[in-house]
């Protein structure tokens, strides 16, 4: 016996190295206490005070939030931003046309006159970070009930952010860290004047499409350049022809030194969610109910698309944006799947919750908080399950469908005519609301395609799911059609009037009584007000279960942490800003196989002699690889492209700048390798990759390819 539990008590010490080596996203007010010793063991020659400071000068202030999903960073004295091609795909997309088609062609300004603003656009500075936890937990005890819990804290929170922001331009955010747990408070400062100044053509910033997504080796000149406007006193301004670049607090210096195996690397970024602490039946639950359905939905998404965008070039324009966002996902979570697998994440789960079981019993009396726990998280989990695929069915299929969220958006202007008690002035604000939102909608909008989607996806939906989750009216138009989803959805669009621009603006240009009363009655209104209605019913029977999951996370991510004093933990990624840190580093996916950590124009060129539109290359970029014209940037005559690293990261981290030892940008973090990306839910350094843009590249295509010298002119490159 007694053999038997110094087994098990060496079993329940031992360090989990997998949950170790370079592993973790980090608070920037926390680097200084909890990491700066094992970064500066693996080489960073800075301090703490250098990455984040509220009274100083530091890297944090040259890295922005970018339209709040994706990060940027500053890299002139003149605002120049630099961030992913496919951060700033929406805006390119939203300045071309058939004419100007800078999806394909690029778009360079060769001066500030030239350069485009994006309404829609902004970016946020970081300017304070604080440890908020005491006054939002006020008036919150270890007996109180979670609804009357988080009636609390939302109380605590508003007065928080109204305090904080009063007389000031600032924005207060406070976000919920381990479970809700601690609670951290980030001041921000918004531009909203954020204008494009340079694109590659398509061909370079997203090279190798969709065949290369999440793949390593990668070739892919992921960037775009915007420039933040300021009004003269250099504060945020709406856009104005008057305003000034915007002059920073800090921007990063360049190095054009390049990279070698071992060396460090640091991202910093806005990292948008980790699912780190899940209980394995959690985790196998994802992998074997949640992500194969989102990915057989997603299939069909794409071939709606995609079948229409190849034989029409302006949908194609109109679409590039929305197919990459399904895209993207959809080859993530195939990833996932692979990756948790690859490095038995499950296994791993359980060993864990038996170390946690283990030393729960171990002193019964001081740890009775935490005796039913992993019991009560399981039953959550099962009862979860049983809703999981209603939930992303009306996430993935109902909010899919472009034509019932453009119809949802009429509700408003309805009930204010309907309701003329609340004023006319708010009638005459929601007729132009809609009027605002329907431009928007039809400018990149194709009935053909929404109509095959909803064909495809209601055949999905009704084979699938029971009727109880069917929204109201889907169980009758089943009946009447004898299953036949196909004539339920010519129906719709048949007998809609939001499938017409025409017929849209000109009711909102006189919006009467029967013009309200036709809108009330049309079948795709209808069908979207009873999804909503259904979306808001599965919502609520799903909140109440991860509310109360939540809190019993809370208390085991809070046990955890006791029975490892030691180990310096860090939280989920929850779009706040994070610090990240690894090394330059090879990685083996499979037997016998070894992938190096740098990829050159080589490769780029050997992709293109392949017979796949991805692998299409400018003219150019080949008449500068025969003429080896690759001016300062090339390093024993090979241009490169990408590099990997080690790093910790997740979505939001595209764009993020990822710095040397001496905190000088060397490249811009865009992907993570397919094998790696199960680092949402576990992360292993043999298998994890950070994909990132060297910045040689960056500057060459800048420089010799697109001939704008001038905004090489604009920053500080170190050789």
């Amino acid at each position: 016996m007694k053999k038997y539990l110094s087994i098990m008590l060496i079993f329940l010490f031992i360090p989990l190295a997998w949950l170790r080596a370079d592993e973790g996203m980090w608070l920037p007010s926390l680097v200084g206490e909890l990491r700066i010793g094992d970064m500066r063991d693996k080489g960073f020659r800075l301090s703490a005070d250098d990455i984040y400071h509220i009274n100083k000068a530091a890297i944090t202030d040259a890295v922005v939030s970018f339209g709040g999903f994706c990060t940027g960073e500053l890299i002139s004295a003149e605002g120049l931003l630099i961030t992913n091609h496919h951060c700033g795909l929406e805006s390119i997309q939203h300045h071309s046309s058939l004419e100007n088609n800078y999806l394909e062609e690029g778009f360079w300004a060769m001066s500030r006159e030239e350069e485009l603003p994006n309404p829609e656009l902004y970016v946020r500075f970081l300017r304070e970070i604080q440890d908020v936890t005491y006054t939002v937990l006020e008036g919150v005890e270890d007996g109180t009930a979670e609804q009357s819990r988080e009636q609390i804290i939302n109380k605590n929170i508003r007065e928080l952010q109204e305090e904080a922001t009063d007389g000031t331009h600032w924005k207060a955010v406070i976000k919920s860290f381990y479970y809700g747990s601690e609670y951290y408070m980030f001041l921000y400062e918004e531009f909203n004047d954020v204008r494009l100044v340079g694109a590659p053509p398509g061909s370079v910033g997203n090279f190798g499409g969709d065949t290369d997504n999440w793949i390593w080796p990668r070739h892919t000149g992921d960037f775009s350049i915007f420039r933040i406007y300021a009004d003269e006193d250099n504060h945020p301004a709406m856009y104005a022809e008057e305003n000034v670049p915007y002059k920073p607090r800090h921007f990063l210096p360049v190095s054009a030194g390049g990279v070698e195996k071992g060396d460090f690397t640091m991202v910093c970024g806005f990292p948008g969610n980790t699912n780190q602490y899940l209980l394995s039946s959690e985790l196998e639950m994802i992998v074997g109910k949640s992500l194969p359905a989102k990915i057989r939905i997603r299939t069909e998404r794409m071939e709606a698309m995609k079948d229409q965008m190849d034989e029409s070039g302006e949908i194609e324009i109109k679409y590039a944006a929305k197919y990459a966002h399904v895209t993207n996902a959809w080859k993530k979570w195939q990833g996932v799947i692979k990756g948790i697998d690859k490095v038995d994440a499950i296994h791993r789960k359980r060993d864990c919750e038996q170390r946690f079981a283990v030393w729960v019993r171990q002193d019964p009396a001081g740890r009775s908080a935490y005796e039913h726990v992993l019991d009560s998280l399981v039953y959550l989990i099962d009862k979860e399950s049983d809703l999981i695929l209603a939930y992303e069915y009306q996430r993935e299929i109902l909010g899919a469908i472009e034509i019932l969220g453009f119809a949802g958006n009429f509700a408003d202007m309805v009930e204010a005519y309907h309701n003329r008690e609340i004023g006319e002035y708010y009638l005459d604000y929601t007729i132009e609301e809609t009027r605002e939102i329907s431009e928007d909608f039809f400018k990149d909008y194709s009935v053909s395609i929404d109509r095959e989607m909803l064909r495809r996806l209601l055949r999905i939906y009704t084979a699938d799911l029971p009727e109880i989750h069917y929204p109201a009216g889907l169980k009758e138009a089943m009946r009447k059609y004898k299953g036949d989803t196909d004539r339920y959805a010519n129906y719709l669009f048949d007998n809609t009037i939001f499938a017409s621009r025409e017929k849209i603006m000109g009711l909102l240009e006189d919006p009467h009584q029967a013009a309200m009363n036709r809108i009330g009655t049309d079948p795709v209104y209808r069908l979207a007000k009873a999804c909503e209605d259904l979306s808001a019913g599965i919502r609520h029977s799903y909140r109440s279960i991860t509310d109360r999951k939540d809190a019993s996370y809370r208390l085991y991510v809070k046990g955890l942490r006791e029975m490892e004093p030691g180990r310096d933990f860090y939280a989920d990624a929850n779009g706040s800003m994070r610090i990240a840190y690894g090394q330059v580093r090879e990685y083996r996916p499979r037997d016998a196989v070894r992938y190096g950590f740098l990829t050159t124009l080589d490769g780029i060129i050997e992709k293109s002699h392949m017979p796949m539109d991805d692998y299409r290359i400018p003219e150019k970029l080949m008449e500068l690889y025969e003429q080896k014209d690759f001016g300062p940037y090339s390093a024993n005559g090979k241009l490169p492209v990408c590099f990997i690293a080690s790093s910790h990261t997740s979505g939001g981290n595209s764009g993020s700048p990822v710095l040397n030892a001496e905190g000088h940008l060397i490249g811009i973090n865009f992907d993570r390798n397919w094998e790696g990306t199960m680092s949402d839910y576990v992360y292993d350094v043999n298998q994890c990759r950070n994909i990132v843009v060297d910045i040689r590249y960056v500057l060459f295509i800048i420089d010799r390819y697109a001939g704008a010298g001038h905004l090489i002119d604009e920053m500080q490159i170190f050789p």
